[in-house]
């Protein structure tokens, strides 16, 4: 009882008296106290940074729910192949249920084997990785497959950990790891990770990385290729199939002994799969290799400027592209552009010669030093002098300049002319990256005759028959005075054998009078598909405006569409990952001349193929074809444009630099570009089986005769029987002059006009 009044006494005391308070807070009970409750504090506050750190790097819950990994866009052929991918990280996803088997059971055997017993962390073998790390110094990993997703889809590893980064990296993966059991089945797990993974060689994702290393899908993937996938996940780097092929190869044979012990596998199947080498389709790998790389670079050109407006992104949304190229036609146009370029840059490399040259070189070099890199981020003036001085006399320097300027180069396009299908496209010398100008889309040159048909489509449209002639000799025309190029000049000729033969001075006369006049012509090739802007000046006959391959191949396509412009289209549709349709794109129509003038050009073209400039095509490909040669100045361009019932093509031959040129006629369109369209045409029917068709005259035309020495549509004078030739040509009936008697042999001829009426 003392000792509770004395409490008591105390307690009135600390309330009533504050000295007494006061003493009694510095007495040693609070001394002991206030250290204790200080670390505590402490402790506590750490503890709580520390769980809010820790989960403040966790996914959200709508990023468990609903993970996003970046997704390569891929970009499909007409004929259902994939031609290639835009990409961050090369990924493509796939169904589990489309992998095959064996491929799941080496995955679990080598990597979590007790995978569908867990809840996403393997304590035990968590444990007795870290007993043996530590008696054995080795660095077993224990994560299980659950945990590697967790890393690997939301990013939880850094590249520059330290050991508490490392710890705290493992709480995380433990906690997603948990999520994600509690969200996803141990399907959708397995399917997460083989999508997400990386196995090097920028492929993401078993479907890309088959892709890339065998050049075909995981469904068809063998044990052993499906093996060294598995091995690759340990580290892509020290089980590269090409660098380290030996530790390849013992990983994938770890691999398939592992689905021996889990009884996936039998041993005598085991023996006979290790000692079979892994047999990689090219040591050129490390990316998707497209058989179009100047397409998928025109491809991306066309989708990045609508990406907003559709929201879609290229790089990382997955979406799918549906294009126009067939992809046994591109196959086709890159073997022909090779082989006729290999060939072709050996008779060049014969013919040029820098020391010649010398001045070329010299301003080839000093445009190559001025696009340097580090000419161009120099600091200062005495910077750059002194990185121009020295590689101005850097000898290897000087030869990457010489190859590089002195490789031929090639653009060749095909166009399906009702659709406007652009259908193959070989944009340059290399077919694989698509290195440098796209050749087709990305220079315009002057084409030369090949410009010819649009002047001669305007000339048969203002009524003038193919038969129509003019004199094949020199004029002078305000001080332009064309000349041909074998210098030889004759009489009177036809319109049909001027085209035919290419002859400059007559087709000069078509632009300096009222039978074609240069503004005309001009409005002409712009409705034909010719987007650049021409000069209105009568050289435009000789084709010295500048334009793109692309927009001539075009405007030959409208002849051959029977007077229909069709713009050349590349993309059909956009759909998303899911494969809901984004965006779908339809070709744009014009009626750009009459059928009736279309089917008369098309006819004199075929003259041309026949046996004039283009008579070289008859040595590949004898099936009915209409096109025009066409050459430059000093042979710098050489192009063959042309078409047959189903297909027009282009063909540009030249360099990068107009400063390099062809030096003799090896360098004319008829030599150095003609045989790629005509080898082209020749394989496509060939290989492709494609059905051979004829040329038909549209409604309108038909086959008279003339008096070739002065007969014109739309002329009233009379053929008589005097007539010192008579020529048999197909016109356009609508032109015919009324009450016109047209005599052949001797013999009057009545015919009926469009109307069926018979008065002439």
């Amino acid at each position: 009882m003392a000792k509770r009044k004395n409490s008591d006494t105390d307690l009135k005391k600390y309330f009533n008296d504050p000295s007494y308070r006061n003493k009694k807070r510095s007495s040693g009970f609070f001394k002991k106290k206030k250290p204790r409750l200080i670390i505590l504090s402490i402790i506590s506050v750490l503890f709580l940074a520390l769980v809010i750190y820790i989960i403040s790097g966790l996914p959200s819950l709508e990023e468990l729910e609903n993970p996003s990994p970046q997704l390569a866009s891929k970009v499909y052929t007409a004929d259902g192949e994939l031609l290639g991918q835009f990409f961050i990280e090369n990924r493509i996803e796939t169904d589990i249920d489309s992998l095959p088997h064996f491929l799941i059971d080496a995955l679990i055997a080598t990597e979590d084997r007790k995978f569908y017993d867990h809840w996403g962390v393997d304590l035990s073998r968590f444990f007795k990785a870290m007993v043996k790390n530590v008696f054995t110094f080795s660095r077993e990993g224990a994560s299980t497959i659950t945990q590697q997703l967790a890393k690997n889809l939301y990013d939880l590893k850094s590249s520059d950990e330290n050991v508490f980064d490392t710890g705290i990296r493992k709480i995380r993966e433990w906690i997603t790891a948990i999520q994600i059991e509690k969200n996803y089945t141990k399907k959708e797990i397995l399917e997460l990770y083989l999508n997400v993974s990386y196995f090097g060689r920028s492929a993401y994702g078993i479907e890309s990385a088959s892709k890339v290393y065998f050049n075909k899908k995981s469904i068809d993937l063998t044990i052993p290729e499906a093996a060294l996938f598995v091995a690759l996940l340990k580290s892509p780097v020290m089980y590269d199939p090409i660098k380290r092929v030996e530790n390849a190869v013992a990983r994938r044979n770890l691999v398939m002994h592992n689905m021996v012990v889990t009884d996936k596998l039998s041993e005598s199947e085991y023996e006979k799969l290790k000692t079979q080498p892994i047999n990689l389709p090219s040591e050129r790998i490390g990316g998707i290799i497209t058989e179009a790389p100047h397409f998928m670079e025109y491809i991306r050109q066309k989708l990045t400027p609508i990406a907003d407006r559709y929201g879609f992104d290229l790089y990382r949304d997955g979406i799918n592209i549906y294009t126009t190229l067939d992809f046994r036609m591109q196959r086709i146009a890159n073997r022909v552009v090779a082989e006729h370029l290999l060939e072709y840059q050996a008779i060049f490399n014969k013919n040029w010669s820098w020391k010649k040259n010398q001045d070329v070189l010299t301003v080839l070099v000093d445009k190559a030093i001025k696009n340097n890199p580090l000419y161009r981020t120099a600091a200062d003036k005495e910077e750059k002098a002194r990185i121009y001085n020295k590689l101005k006399y850097d000898q290897s320097f000087i030869d990457s300049v010489k190859e590089a300027e002195s490789t031929v180069q090639a653009g060749f396009v095909v166009i399906d002319p009702v659709t406007g299908y652009i259908k193959a496209m070989v944009g340059g010398e290399n077919q694989y990256f698509g290195r440098g100008l796209n050749h087709v889309t990305g220079i315009k040159r002057q084409p030369g005759s090949s410009f010819k048909p649009i002047v001669y489509t305007v000339a048969i449209d203002n009524g003038y028959s193919p038969a129509y002639t003019l004199l094949n000799q020199k004029f002078n025309y305000k001080g332009w005075s064309p000349e041909n190029s074998d210098r030889e000049y004759s009489g009177y000729i036809t319109l049909r054998e001027a085209l035919a033969y290419s002859v400059n001075v007559v087709t000069g006369r078509l632009t300096i009078g009222e039978i074609a006049p240069p503004n005309q012509v001009v409005k002409y090739a712009h409705k034909m598909g010719i987007n650049s802007e021409l000069n209105p000046y009568p050289s435009l006959a000789l084709g010295t405006s500048e334009v793109s391959p692309l927009e001539l191949t075009s405007a030959f396509g409208t002849i051959a569409n029977n007077g229909v412009h069709v713009e050349p289209i590349s993309i059909i549709k956009i759909e998303d990952r899911n494969g809901i349709l984004i965006a779908e794109f339809a070709p744009e129509y014009t009626e750009a001349i009459s059928p009736q003038t279309a089917a008369v050009v098309t006819d004199m073209l075929q003259d041309v193929v026949n046996y004039g400039t283009g008579a070289g095509v008859r040595r590949y490909y004898q099936y009915p074809a209409a096109g025009k040669t066409g050459t430059t100045q000093n042979f710098s361009d050489a192009w063959f444009v042309g078409f047959t019932p189903k297909l027009v093509a282009g063909a540009w031959v030249g360099f990068d630099d107009h400063r390099v040129k062809f030096t003799n006629w090896y360098g004319q369109g008829a030599k150095a570009a003609l045989p790629i369209w005509a080898k082209f045409m020749e394989a496509a029917y060939k290989e492709l089986n494609l059905p051979v068709e004829y040329f038909s005259l549209t409604g309108g035309v038909d086959t008279v005769s003339f008096c070739k020495e002065t007969m014109k549509l739309g002329d009233t004078r009379l053929a008589t029987e005097n007539c010192p030739e008579i020529v048999t040509d197909i016109v356009l009936s609508r032109n015919i002059p009324p009450h016109c008697e047209i005599h052949t042999d001797g013999a009057k001829i009545k015919r009926e006009d469009r109307k069926g009426d018979t008065g002439w």
